[in-house]
């Protein structure tokens, strides 16, 4: 076992959650990410792609909208196929960042801090679609919910922002890991959205720093600061080089930063299933009784 191990399986309060969350962070910085970009770095990479070409031809669609109020065939086609492959990478790379974080969690957790990498690839390329599903599931439901509502969307995020972790470490289904995170938060509801509330306070401020220059450099290019609206220079803002550099580092620091959440919703989660199943103490109860007997 490490010496700065961190024990998932056991139950937290608030402060405990903040405090580990970092502390994991900080301690496994450099095997995580070693790991983690190992197996998520080619679909970052295609998100980045499909993020510099979808600003760079959504610019140009708007370019042709503003002044020459005549968008061709081609144009709306080309607009389409970048903005359905970009859709697509983000849900490819958010899907197989988070089932990497929790799968990478589970090997750390299992081998008290030994990972195993062949185990964490494997896991995350099995469970692809059924992250997806349940993806799918969880944001019509919180989607549904915001639209009829904004009440029932904030109730039905909190426990399912879990299914994901219920899925990768109760083995079960989508449908089920769906069923089953409602169950899971039933009377610590209050306490489960504090939590979350204030890890997403700590993460949006974070995310907003790293926006700061891009809001600032779109200010200038459109003029706002001079007091004369520039509108055909915000028309090729979307070209400039340094605008769409300065979108790619904030979009990347805002996913990087999420894994933030994912780690704090891990913690999250097993101190809710201590509460109600004791895994964790069981589990050092007859570790405890095989070192008697050894």
């Amino acid at each position: 076992m490490k010496s700065n191990y961190i024990e998932f399986k056991k139950q937290r309060e608030l402060g405990e959650i903040l405090s580990d969350t970092f502390a994991f962070f900080r301690n496994e910085f450099k095997p995580f990410f070693t790991i983690f970009f190992k197996i998520v770095g080619p679909f970052l990479a295609a998100m980045v792609v499909s993020l510099v070409l979808y600003l760079y031809v959504a610019g140009d669609s708007l370019n042709v909208m503003v002044f020459n109020s005549d968008m061709n065939a081609t144009n709306l086609a080309t607009t389409a196929v970048v903005s359905f492959v970009y859709i697509l990478s983000l849900v490819a790379v958010y899907t197989m960042s988070q089932s990497t974080v929790l799968h990478y969690i589970k090997s750390y957790a299992n081998g008290k801090g030994t990972i195993d990498i062949e185990t964490i690839q494997k896991e995350v390329y099995d469970s692809f679609w059924s992250f997806i599903g349940l993806g799918i599931m969880v944001g019509l439901s919180v989607g549904l919910g915001f639209i009829f509502c904004i009440i029932p969307g904030i109730y039905l995020y909190v426990p399912l922002s879990l299914s994901f972790s219920v899925l990768a470490y109760n083995r079960m289904g989508a449908s089920d890991a769906y069923s089953y995170s409602f169950a899971l938060v039933k009377e610590e509801w209050w306490m489960t959205f504090a939590t979350i509330f204030v890890i997403g306070i700590i993460v949006g401020i974070a995310t907003y720093v790293f926006a700061i220059p891009t809001v600032i450099y779109q200010w200038l290019r459109m003029g706002i600061f001079s007091g004369e609206i520039d509108a055909e220079g915000m028309m090729d803002m979307f070209k400039d080089p340094i605008y769409i550099l300065l979108n790619v580092i904030s979009t990347l620091a805002q996913f990087l930063l999420n894994l933030i959440s994912i780690i704090a919703g891990v913690f999250i989660y097993f101190n809710l299933n201590e509460k109600k199943n004791f895994t964790g103490t069981y589990e050092r109860i007859d570790n405890l009784g095989q070192i008697r007997e050894n």
